[in-house]
């Protein structure tokens, strides 16, 4: 093996010279503990390492192995429930070698190289196959079938394939061309910065379902779509990224824990194994891959984290399924960069980040999407979505992180902190939010749910918008001066925001509420609207509306049995029912 010599040591950033040979993103080994490194700028035979391991003790003159291979991910079974750092070493065995810290220059396999899997093909010798063509599956858990894919750039006719139990690295396959042999293992690996191959990138046309009410119904986010999340410290982005894990309509999660607090990836990690899946009653963890390079681990991993995770979630969606990743938060990733880039002595571009902040964080998100997998099935499709969550100093939107990533991403859920003191959550503000999924997705939705969805969506949004208009005149001169219809407009808003925006996600049935559930609770308080603006013009009193006993029904309407949600239509019933009793009484009068 090549071997470098240290020049430098300054943090995470190590400079070594007599690099000849060794390429930009190559991975080296950096001193005799062997710390991985990846090369990030190189000048002549000088090469620019970022270190992902602790660099203190090490001095100038020690050696720098050249690995020459770029940083990549071992991609085949055994990905799902695994936790991985940033590089991708299973944290599991790690404690098992180590302990409870991980010691400098550790390595393990990140898949268990010796577990046999029973493997299914579904091809046989000779028929043609193309690179991404399925030709068996591993059942990897109860929920995921794993599925064996020809790696990109191989052709050729199957010569042989064999059913039975195989380690990821044993031949199971060989394939034909006219030129070699191909032997095809269930393993593949795959350079983290490059993205995976696709035939075609497809419009997002379907609706991402998240059981969350304030995203399904008023910012909703395509399946293969992307949507970042800032907010202060407190507002709960964290708690909104792990409901969106938990419950988002997606195959596949991808969590990554990019510069989080410990204890919040300890959440994770605690609650998934006990959470059931609604969709199949098998614990949510049989779904996941969760990736964990939390604040007190290497800050340069945490480069490493995001792109890692990337790649395992577009292997998912290149199977056909469609993936979640959720990155928490990539403020830390920036702030990672800008720590790297001082060192490197790079000019400053705002704020001290480097002036490539926009390019990389485009370069993520760009990743996401619905494709046309690559296969011979021209069906074939997958779906990748981002969710990205990001942590402005103060919760200041103005930060060039915040606006780097809305220059890339669709939807845009902003959280206030005033929101969260005032215990309503999640504290997405509907007034500065927005989607720009809605006319993708708004036929798909209309198949799915009814016609009215979105005029339902609008009309609520128009309400919400009046209420903070009118909030001014109630603080100069109160409730009182306002007239009929103005009061009937404060009272269906603050109905909107407490009985169906506010969501607590610890209620074993408010935490998930179905798409049709959704819609029920809207129609019911907007039938209320409907009838209160009529009623008004027949003199009942808008006193005698806001007193309703109907409105105490509406407000339990979010803990109806998700499986008995057809109850919420009788709300609608005891709202006409209560309207003609209120009718003779204001006639009698």
């Amino acid at each position: 093996m090549k071997t470098g010599k240290i020049t430098k040591v300054a943090g995470p950033l190590v400079i070594a010279d007599n690099m000849t040979g060794s390429k930009m993103y190559d991975v080296v080994f950096v001193s005799k503990h062997r710390l991985m490194g990846e090369i990030i700028e190189l000048d002549g035979d000088r090469a620019y390492i970022q270190v992902y391991e602790e660099t203190a003790g090490i001095g100038v003159g020690e050696p720098v192995y050249l690995s020459g291979e770029p940083l990549s991910v071992t991609l085949g079974p055994g990905l799902i429930e695994s936790i991985y750092d940033g590089v991708q070493r299973p944290l599991d065995l790690i404690y098992e070698k180590a302990g409870d810290f991980i010691p400098r220059g550790i390595t393990a396999s990140p898949i268990n190289m010796e577990k046999k899997w029973d493997f299914k093909p579904s091809v046989k010798k000779g028929d043609n196959v193309q690179e991404g063509d399925i030709i068996g599956f591993v059942q990897e858990t109860k929920i995921v079938k794993h599925y064996i894919m020809i790696p990109p750039g191989i052709f050729g006719q199957i010569k042989s394939i064999e059913k039975g139990k195989f380690t990821i690295k044993e031949t199971i396959a060989i394939v034909k061309s006219e030129k070699k042999e191909h032997k095809i293992q269930m393993m593949q690996k795959w350079p983290v910065r490059k993205p995976r191959p696709y035939a075609k990138k497809l419009p997002p046309e379907m609706p991402l379902i998240t059981g969350q009410r304030v995203i399904d119904m008023f910012f909703p986010i395509a399946k293969g779509g992307t949507a970042c999340v800032p907010g202060p410290f407190g507002s709960g982005k964290t708690v909104i990224q792990h409901q969106l894990a938990k419950w988002a309509d997606a195959e596949i999660v991808v969590y990554v824990g990019c510069g989080e607090r410990g204890n919040e990836m300890t959440d994770v990690l605690l609650e998934f194994p006990k959470l059931i899946d609604p969709k199949s009653g098998e614990p949510l963890m049989k779904r996941t891959v969760l990736i964990a390079n939390t604040s007190n681990m290497p800050v340069a991993a945490r480069e490493a984290s995001v792109y890692t995770g990337m790649t395992i979630a577009e292997y998912f969606r290149d199977m056909g399924y469609s993936v979640a990743l959720m990155a928490d938060s990539t403020s830390r990733w920036a702030e990672a960069m800008r720590e790297i880039s001082g060192r490197l002595e790079e000019m400053p571009g705002e704020e001290g980040y480097p002036a490539y902040l926009g390019a990389r964080i485009a370069s993520f998100y760009e990743r996401a999407g619905r494709v046309k997998t690559l296969s011979s099935d021209k069906e074939k499709e997958g779906t990748l979505s981002v969710i990205g969550a990001v942590s402005p100093p103060g919760g200041d939107l103005s930060d060039p992180v915040v606006q780097a990533t809305l220059r890339v991403v669709k939807v845009f859920w902003s959280l206030e902190a005033n929101l969260a003191y005032k215990r309503h959550f999640p504290a997405i503000s509907w007034l500065n939010s927005y989607s720009l999924y809605i006319d993708n997705i708004r036929e798909d939705v209309r198949k799915l749910i009814a016609d009215d969805f979105f005029d339902l969506q609008s009309k609520a949004m128009r309400i919400l918008e009046e209420e903070s208009e009118l909030e001014e005149i109630v603080r100069l001169v109160g409730v009182d001066s306002l007239s009929g219809t103005d009061r009937l407009i404060l009272l269906i808003a603050k109905m909107y925001r407490e009985d169906f925006l506010h969501q607590n996600a610890f209620h074993e049935i408010d935490t998930y509420s179905p798409i049709e559930k959704q819609y029920k609770m809207m129609c019911v308080i907007d039938h209320l609207f409907n009838t209160a603006k009529e009623h008004l013009q027949k003199n009942v009193k808008i006193e005698d509306i806001e007193k309703m006993k109907v409105r105490d029904k509406i407000a339990r309407m979010k803990y109806t049995d998700n499986k008995n949600i057809n109850v919420i239509d009788n709300v609608i019933k005891d709202i006409d029912e209560e309207f003609k009793t209120l009718t003779i009484e204001s006639n009698q009068e």
